[in-house]
């Protein structure tokens, strides 16, 4: 069994979503940081699976099949990570191909927000930045804003753009809770909470969310990610706890630009968790 002390980075992104860099490259730059045990997680796809399992074998690296599932509760956006799946299950495939077929309509119409705030042809140049074009999303239309010069980096756009109540901001309907949990479930995987820290929700609504979760059959959260800041380690560790959560690591790599935490550059998990690899390795 690997312990918490050891480097396991169960959370990024590649081309195959809104990362920048192959599935083999987000291997090869997992492995030169250290990294002991590997998951790609693409948004709402699996393609990349089989060759980030190849790239990582042939590096030594453990590897975990994993996806990052965008879920609407109660009106907002949450991610939830499925680890362990099996990525040929039918009806996970299905549920990805629904999950994803709004995208494209959803894209044209953050464009046109955003050429009414002044910024036109955003659309045209978010697509070179787009590996998979089932995938197209936000993140594709921020390092556009980026480059162009709307904003400093990623972080900035974000705060301007993009998100509810600024330029650009088109809801979409995703997976229910119930049914992306069920898929990982179904999948033989085991569901987590992505990055909780970034959710703007109220105590009482995270209870009632936790809860939720937990009922489905959700068994872990990320405690450690490069969302968090120091002081959420701490919090989110008790809330786990608190729930009864195996706790996961994963910086939520998409570029090697972001400066935001590095593959593996991450602490460990505090030793009062159960890790949610705990029986896999």
């Amino acid at each position: 069994m690997l312990s918490p002390e050891l480097n396991v980075d169960l959370h990024c992104h590649s081309t195959i979503s809104d990362g920048v860099l192959a599935p083999a490259d987000v291997a090869a730059r997992a492995k030169a940081n250290g990294v002991d045990a590997w998951a790609l997680t693409d948004h709402d796809e699996v393609r990349g699976i089989p060759q980030a399992r190849a790239a990582a074998l042939d590096l030594g690296m453990r590897f975990v099949t994993g996806l990052e599932i965008s879920v609407t509760w109660a009106g907002r956006t949450i991610h939830i990570v499925g680890l362990n799946i099996d990525e040929t299950n039918e009806e996970l495939l299905n549920g990805l191909a629904m999950t994803r077929s709004g995208r494209q309509l959803r894209a044209e119409d953050m464009a046109a927000d955003l050429a009414k705030a002044g910024i036109p042809n955003v659309y045209k140049g978010a697509l070179k930045y787009v590996g998979n074009p089932d995938l197209i999303s936000r993140s594709h239309f921020a390092r556009y804003l980026v480059e162009i010069g709307v904003c400093e980096d990623v972080h900035s756009v974000f705060k301007h753009y993009l998100t509810e109540g600024k330029p650009g901001f088109v809801p979409h309907r995703w997976a229910t809770l119930a049914e992306a949990v069920g898929w990982i479930r179904r999948s033989g995987g085991v569901a987590v909470v992505a990055h909780p820290g970034r959710y703007d929700l109220s105590p009482v609504a995270f209870d009632a969310f936790f809860r939720e979760f937990k009922a489905y059959g959700g068994t872990a959260i990320e405690v450690v990610t490069g969302s968090h800041t120091h002081d959420q380690f701490y919090e989110y560790t008790k809330i786990a706890n608190r729930y009864g959560f195996a706790g996961s690591r994963g910086s939520d790599f998409h570029s090697p630009d972001d400066k935001s935490v590095d593959l593996g550059r991450l602490p460990p998990l505090a030793k009062s968790l159960t890790p949610v690899w705990a029986d896999w390795f």
